[in-house]
């Protein structure tokens, strides 16, 4: 048999169909680095949510299209194993979280997984009558929140550009998402499948966006944090802790001039050969704080 006629008679349904199970699969193990760091810090951080509950409920939408449709086995392999380890990342989050990001998530899964797949269940299975209207309502909805999938990151992308830190945006959850999108992409193609297909342009440009977000700050310094009094923080440069302690109110018998709103507060910088202090006249303005160090440090504002 020459290749020809080999690559002729490929069943190339069946090995996309494959790819994609096998690429999905990867795609919805990828976060178990940022539920591991979860566990370990008994905390979400600023991690979010929305992405596991828009993904849990597509895994519910595409289960009930291949229920309906009826030949997409390899939807159906790949969305039962979504909806289990889905099921796992947000019973993690849930426990983890603080009471307010706890009762927004619930908020979620409430709207999307009960309301919202309640009712698109009771349209599709008793006033849609036919198959082909079940599968035109359904297909849409899928399309539609497929693309929510995809676009549920951008909350995270603004954080990186914002922040100038891919700390909160996964790298290897963007890059199996693109290549999955491709795999997937084919298949629908090759299925003739308009609602499998589409979703997935979208889901490998928004992948190649974040990926290329996180070559461009991987190493790129975070932005300064605000320095609060009586507070902690650590100088980005240095590392070195910097407290900013209460402030120290001046004896009264010590002054010879009416007291002012201006106050002088206790700081601690290690390693700091010189500190000067730069009052402004103008009130309600910061008291500007520069030092010599073994390199210059950024600088640092602290209101009064």
């Amino acid at each position: 048999m020459d290749f020809a006629h080999f690559f002729a008679h490929l069943p190339w349904i069946t090995i996309f169909g494959l790819l994609g199970n096998t690429i999905s699969f990867m795609v919805f193990l990828s976060p178990i680095p940022t539920f591991y760091r979860i566990y370990k810090k008994k905390s979400t951080e600023e991690f979010q949510s929305i992405p596991y509950v828009i993904a849990f409920f597509s895994c519910i939408l595409w289960l009930l299209y291949a229920y309906v449709k009826t030949d997409v086995l390899f939807l159906v392999t790949i969305n039962v194993f979504g909806l289990f380890i889905e099921t796992i990342y947000i019973a993690i989050f849930v426990v983890y979280a603080n009471k307010k990001t706890r009762i927004s998530t619930m908020k979620q899964i409430i709207l999307f997984n009960v309301f919202g797949f309640g009712v698109i269940f009771f349209f599709t299975m008793f006033i849609a009558k036919t198959t082909r209207v079940r599968l035109l309502l359904l297909g849409w909805i899928c399309l539609i929140f497929s693309l929510c999938v995809f676009v549920a990151p951008l909350g995270v992308m603004r954080k990186v550009i914002r922040t100038k830190s891919v700390e909160y945006m996964p790298f290897f959850l963007s890059f199996f998402l693109t290549i999955s999108a491709v795999v997937w992409f084919f298949y629908g193609l090759l299925k003739h499948d308009v609602y499998i297909a589409v979703p997935n342009v979208l889901g490998f440009t928004f992948g190649i966006v974040q990926m290329i977000l996180y070559a461009m700050y991987r190493n790129a310094k975070p932005t300064e944090k605000d320095i609060e009094v009586g507070k902690t923080t650590k100088d980005i440069s240095t590392d070195n802790q910097i407290i900013i302690e209460e402030p120290v109110k001046p004896q009264a018998k010590t002054l010879t001039t009416p007291p002012t709103n201006d106050g002088l507060f206790a700081i601690q910088i290690p390693n700091l050969s010189m500190v000067n202090l730069h009052n402004n006249v103008i009130d309600d303005q910061p008291m500007k704080i520069s030092g010599i160090n073994n390199h210059t440090p950024p600088p640092i504002s602290v209101a009064v």
